[in-house]
């Protein structure tokens, strides 16, 4: 039987990568096992071949991989642990990249922790799945002859893996198989809200630029990318009793929603502005908590809107398309508070300054006291005014607060949805007017177990990422379609 795969792993010198690759080699699919390896001193595993690189996900391992591959399939192992395949693993592998001609596959699979065993599903890949921290999982099975045919013209110290799969997506299928064909340690135990912004840590911030460039040549090559060139506003031609309303979206919040509203009611202005808070059926005692301050101060307009099946974007298109809206829509989370009484002048004064549709401020991460938490401010500084609305399609969040321009904003409308609403709508805004940045903390974003983002299951998670790999996939039809017709 002819052999088909040649296998990369990541090897630092533990005992577990003996299993690993003893794990392969039964399986009498693999003709060689490379072990990439950042350090001279380790002890060889028989059977292997030591292959020194400098970076594990640099451009130059990823030609190094490609160049040593004879075989029809090079599978290659994310992070140096233990992986087991399951029963005809790799066999499967090869059946399915046979059948579908794909350029990479991957698949479901399971997590050990603390010697129990879990299964991890994946999502299935989308042309919009941009997100350098896609999960295909540890284990990934590209054709080799698909690989030889790239031409790699950028060398990245941080990004070659990343460049890798997506210059493979633009001429090859990437195929997910919804098995569970092997187990891994998992290393990264936090909890899902502490993953949240890894992507926007300063530690992280070389390694962002790098996947920056990356994605933008890519959106180049598949005729998505759009260059600075935006459309221009008349904020005079707009007629508004009130220049700016906050909306608070809201259901069972009664230990957070009076500090977000008197947040609020203590902002200092030049101009007139209201506050919306939209009840969705609260049944906690907010709602009676709202009732007392809008009877305070006429500000203040409590809508329990009609409508029962609204998430959090419907409740924003209900005050938005309200009569008595503001020329600028300005979000507050029911959980968070704005830092001082200067918030909403400085975020009116940013559309004015830059002519923006849309302002992005940048807030501080805090427990319930309002002490700091890890890593601090959020501040998104990775967008900027040239490549911000296509660097938007790579990462998974784009600040807060934030604020729109309401004639804009009910033209767009947004999507009635309790996740992701956000995104999407700033992502089409993007598409014709620029975005406005204000990068000094603007709110206090208050991390405690009632977060709906604090601990998610696998399962949650992946819906999530799901649907925003559908929002960018929409979004760069929409994009291609725009430059195609700038032509």
């Amino acid at each position: 039987m002819q052999k088909k795969i040649t296998i990369f792993l990541p090897y630092n010198g533990f005992n577990y990568t003996q299993k690993t690759v003893d794990s392969f080699l039964c399986s009498g699919q693999v003709e060689e096992v490379y072990l990439l390896v950042t350090k001279k001193d380790v002890p060889g595993i028989k059977k292997c071949k030591i292959l020194f690189v400098e970076n594990l996900f640099g451009s130059a391992t990823v030609k190094e991989i490609i160049a040593k591959s004879e075989t029809e399939y090079t599978a290659i192992v994310k992070q140096d642990t233990l992986l087991e395949l399951g029963q005809f693993a790799l066999e499967r592998f090869v059946s399915i990249a046979e059948n579908t001609s794909a350029g990479l596959t991957y698949s479901d699979y399971y997590e050990i922790k603390d010697e129990v065993r879990q299964p991890h599903p994946t999502i299935e890949y989308q042309e919009g799945s941009l997100r350098d921290d896609f999960n295909f999982g540890d284990l990934f099975l590209f054709n080799t002859a698909a690989m030889k045919e790239l031409q790699f013209d950028e060398a990245y110290s941080f990004s070659g893996f990343y460049d890798l799969r997506l210059k493979i997506s633009q001429k090859n299928k990437i195929v997910r198989i919804g098995e569970f064909l092997y187990s891994s340690i998992e290393t990264d135990e936090r909890k899902s809200g502490e993953k949240l912004f890894d992507y926007v840590d300063p530690r992280n911030r070389a390694t962002q630029i790098e996947m920056e460039k990356v994605c933008t040549h890519h959106l180049k090559t598949i005729g998505a990318y759009l260059k600075p060139e935006f459309k221009k506003i008349d904020f005079d031609k707009s007629d508004f009793k009130f220049e700016a309303s906050v909306i608070i979206p809201v259901k069972n919040r009664v230990k957070t929603i009076s500090d977000a509203i008197q947040s609020v009611l203590k902002q200092k202005t030049y101009f007139s502005f209201n506050l919306f808070i939209v009840d969705n059926y609260s049944d906690d005692g907010t709602t009676e908590k709202v009732e007392a301050f809008a009877k305070e101060d006429a500000r203040i307009i409590h809508i329990i809107p009609e409508r029962k099946d609204l998430g959090i974007g419907g409740c924003w298109n209900e005050a938005v398309h309200h009569a008595s809206c503001g020329k600028f829509a300005v979000q507050l989370d029911s959980d968070d508070m704005y830092s001082d009484e200067n918030t909403l002048q400085k975020i009116v004064n940013k559309f004015y300054e830059e002519n923006v549709a849309a302002v992005i401020g940048s807030y501080l991460m805090t427990n319930f006291k309002l002490e700091q938490l890890p890593p601090g401010v959020i501040d998104h500084k990775e967008w900027t005014p040239e490549n911000g609305r296509n660097n938007a399609l790579r990462i998974n969040g784009l600040g807060a607060p934030r604020a729109f321009y309401t004639p804009v904003l009910r033209e767009v409308k947004i999507p009635n949805v309790s996740y992701g609403e956000d995104y999407s709508t700033v992502l089409a805004i993007s598409r014709r007017y620029q975005i406005g940045r204000i990068y000094e903390p603007l709110y206090f974003c208050r991390r405690w177990e009632g977060n709906t983002d604090s601990a998610l299951s696998i399962v949650q998670m992946n819906n999530h990422n799901f649907y925003k790999d559908k929002i960018r996939t929409f979004e760069l039809l929409a994009r291609k379609k725009q430059v195609r017709s700038r032509k």
